[in-house]
């Protein structure tokens, strides 16, 4: 890979100063301290309620000091600190969640009703003060759905110890937190005689993730941590398979139906194990060798460790989970129904809906002359897909039911060798025929992106989060991933390797 050195903007005072919103010192506001704020989210496509559970005093603060205020704008919802008195905004930061994703499915617009545990970091108020959640669809006024005085004197903010019996690992040690990314890697699915395996396949992944670029060029900036709470049994749920396992943080494929979806409804216990360390961005390690995997932005992101895409799952998810970038692809099947409403521009960096005639998001990266948007052959790519897609659909149906029927004659052996060898043969071509489109390598705009065959557009024809495979971020997410580096590392400038 061809490295080049670019400079990234100042993001520090973004948004503080697009909203004129004063600069404050960390500690005239905050103690370094943790809040934990444990909360429900309830309802369907049609209703949201948001009930608080639980505040909970943690261990130091590990975001950063300086940028309280969200400079990226991300996330269907946002937490924020207010001043009682004024009602000043102190913190925002914003996220994306499980509830967020089901309120997409078919079930949800069916009137399902469901309910979702979920945390968001907070640094500890010296203070009393008014904690905020809202929901922020595109296109639409931000709409508050809990508002709440909290006092950080109150006896009813738990001071708990985190989950015993963690085996805590510096994977890659970091300078101090509040400068650093804190990456913390929770195992899952790893008994105590797993415990080896846990260790080799840490080292393995952290190796892999601060070799690819924008991490590789950040190196020094980044800490990575692992932590295992030993489970009962090895393996994930496989409902799908008829599989279940007694594990840490109860992760389980087959997530909101989808049977390479990969996550965890008990936020609680993921929480509690990763409480031992302190961390910006949340990553779930699996032992399993099965494709899986899965991202939720400022939440965590899951992959299975032992998988032959283990390297892609990890960095493709992490993109979501960290930078909050979208999926590019759109012939691959998914739990969600218009996860971006037409008629709408996704707030996500790296993929647009071209509403908007001569405000393309990367506009600065795209070279003089090029056609906006960019053609390219997606009628004999869509007809590969499609075709591969109802093959892998096949596969995967048969071995669920060979797997629920006891997997007669090693049947689903056989059956996953066969869906393996497809895979790999289908990323080959693919990879082929984007390498040989006349605008490969450019920077555009190409129809089809985040689940939609039309009407959206991504920056470039190939990119991480496009295709299966360990590949590099495309300019624009590579832009995005670093500039999350900066924010939570102080905001400093810096270079970053371009492919």
């Amino acid at each position: 890979m061809r490295t080049t050195v670019i400079l990234l903007p100042l993001i520090a005072c973004s948004i503080a100063a697009a909203q004129n919103v004063p600069v404050v010192a960390f500690d005239s506001i905050f103690d370094d301290a943790t809040l934990r704020v444990d909360f429900y989210q309830v309802g369907n496509a049609a209703t949201e309620l948001v009930s608080l559970d639980r505040l909970i005093r943690q261990g130091r603060w590990a975001g950063p000091r300086s940028g309280l205020i969200d400079p990226f704008q991300l996330g269907r919802y946002a937490i924020e600190l207010r001043d009682p008195a004024d009602d000043r905004l102190l913190f925002e930061r914003g996220f994306d969640s499980y509830f967020g994703e089901y309120r997409t499915t078919e079930a949800a617009r069916a009137g399902t009703m469901r309910a979702y545990h979920n945390s968001m970091l907070l640094p500890m108020p010296l203070r009393p003060a008014v904690l905020v959640i809202s929901a922020r669809a595109a296109g639409a006024p931000a709409v508050e759905l809990l508002r709440q005085p909290i006092d950080p004197a109150s006896p009813e903010i738990a001071a708990e110890a985190p989950a015993p019996g963690a085996i805590v690992v510096e994977a890659h040690p970091g300078g101090d937190p509040d400068r650093t990314l804190d990456i913390a890697i929770v195992g899952e699915g790893y008994t105590d005689s797993d415990a080896a395996r846990f260790r080799e396949d840490l080292t393995r992944v952290t190796g892999v993730l601060l070799a690819f670029e924008p991490y590789a060029s950040h190196r020094d900036r980044i800490a990575v941590r692992g932590v295992l709470v030993p489970s009962a049994s090895s393996g994930v749920d496989e409902p799908s398979r008829g599989t279940f396992r007694s594990t840490a943080v109860n992760a389980t494929f087959d997530s909101l139906g989808s049977e390479r979806y990969l996550l965890t409804e008990d936020n609680r216990a993921l929480r509690d194990v990763a409480a031992n360390v302190p961390y910006d961005v949340l990553i779930i390690m699996v032992n399993h060798d099965r494709y899986g995997g899965g991202g939720i932005y400022n939440a965590y992101c899951t992959f299975t460790a032992r998988s032959s895409w283990s390297d892609y799952l990890l960095l493709h998810e992490l993109g979501h989970s960290f930078a909050g970038l979208a999926d590019e692809y759109y012939t691959s099947d998914v739990a969600y129904s218009d996860f971006y409403p037409p008629g709408t521009e996704p707030a996500e960096r790296n993929i647009t809906a071209l509403l908007a005639p001569g405000g393309l998001k990367w506009r600065d990266l795209v070279a003089e002359g090029t056609p906006i948007p960019t053609p390219w052959g997606k009628a004999s790519f869509d007809a590969a897909g499609k075709q591969y897609e109802d093959r892998r659909r096949e596969l995967n149906e048969r071995i669920a039911k060979a797997s629920r029927a006891g997997d007669p004659l090693g049947e689903v052996t056989r059956l996953e060798q066969e869906a393996e060898r497809l895979a790999v043969e289908h990323t080959e071509l693919t990879r082929k025929a984007l390498a040989g489109e006349p605008f490969t390598g450019q920077v555009g705009a190409f129809e089809g992106a985040g689940y939609a065959s039309t009407g959206l557009y991504r920056p470039m024809l190939d990119c991480l989060m496009f295709r299966r495979g360990v590949q590099p971020f495309c300019r624009v997410c590579q832009q995005a991933v670093a500039e999350a580096i900066l924010h939570l590392t102080g905001g400093d400038p810096g270079g970053v390797g371009q492919p």
